[in-house]
């Protein structure tokens, strides 16, 4: 995978250089073809799986315009977290573009239920997320965390947070054929009493700052950051899929804006604020 630098209105936009046909899949809702298990954007039949944790370490750093190449149907999927991510695009450089950056300010409430799960946004002055996971496992009991969204917490609280799986789940996914990179090396899988990976969590409450990464990836999808309260109690890929596609029905509760303020993950940017990645930027796995 190339990660390339981009003009001003360009957005993330990824290609596929291993087909014959040249596609270019913007990362927007639109382009949201499958949500199980990660965040999987398509066109013409050519698609692009697990994108969400890129895209939320752009996010996370406030960048809107990159050109992203790859050779496969799968985004490098690193350690699991973005870390990774972030330390390859600050060290390539973040360029200031001319143009003012768009964001979406929620101005009434925005909801979406599935029994017991749930998915919303809410009017406030800044972007912020409060997120709620409930796993029946003595390993995996009730975490809450909240976030309040800037590139430095972005990079502190959240970037590191690894995807995780219960041991149980994984073996059933590689016996149909699924999941065959999955290792220790870029998830924190789950036994029946205890953490397999020998170097253990990163946080005390890993697993639902992982969540929050993956819904900042997934929110991101709506194109451009939002200013509003996202709260989520044991949400995932399709309803936070589900929540954006709301977002876009509804612009009678929203409307666009542009700041001048000191710049910070899915908040408003100081001067001129599209970002894109100024350097070459490229992973492998």
């Amino acid at each position: 995978m190339k990660i390339l630098p981009a003009p001003s209105n360009t957005g993330i936009v990824f290609k596929r250089t291993d087909t014959r046909e040249e596609v270019e899949i913007q990362a927007l809702a639109k382009n949201v073809v499958d949500t199980r298990l990660n965040t999987t954007l398509g066109k013409n039949r050519i698609q692009v799986k697990t994108a969400e944790h890129l895209l939320a370490a752009l996010a996370g750093l406030g960048i809107d315009n990159v050109a992203i190449h790859l050779n496969s149907s799968e985004v490098p999927i690193m350690d699991g977290s973005a870390a990774s991510y972030i330390y390859l695009l600050t060290s390539a450089g973040i360029r200031r573009q001319s143009h003012l950056q768009r964001f979406i300010k929620i101005l009434e409430p925005i909801e979406i239920r599935d029994e017991d799960r749930f998915a919303a946004i809410y009017p406030s002055d800044f972007p912020e997320i409060t997120y709620e996971i409930d796993f029946e496992h003595p390993m995996l009991k009730k975490q809450r965390y909240y976030y309040r969204a800037n590139e430095d917490t972005f990079v502190r609280e959240i970037a590191r947070a690894r995807t995780f799986g219960f041991l149980k789940e994984v073996e059933h996914l590689q016996s149909m054929g699924f999941a065959k990179g999955g290792s220790l090396d870029n998830a924190i899988v789950i036994g029946d009493y205890r953490i397999l990976n020998p170097e253990g969590l990163r946080y005390p409450d890993e697993f639902v700052r992982h969540k929050i990464l993956d819904s900042i990836g997934d929110l991101s999808l709506v194109g451009c950051p939002f200013i509003g309260h996202f709260h989520a109690v044991k949400s995932g890929h399709a309803l936070n899929a589900r929540l954006v596609q709301h977002i876009l029905e509804s612009p009678q509760k929203w409307e666009y804006v542009t700041y001048m303020e000191e710049h910070h993950a899915m908040a408003p940017a100081k001067e001129e604020a599209d970002l894109s990645a100024n350097g070459f930027v490229q992973a492998t796995a």
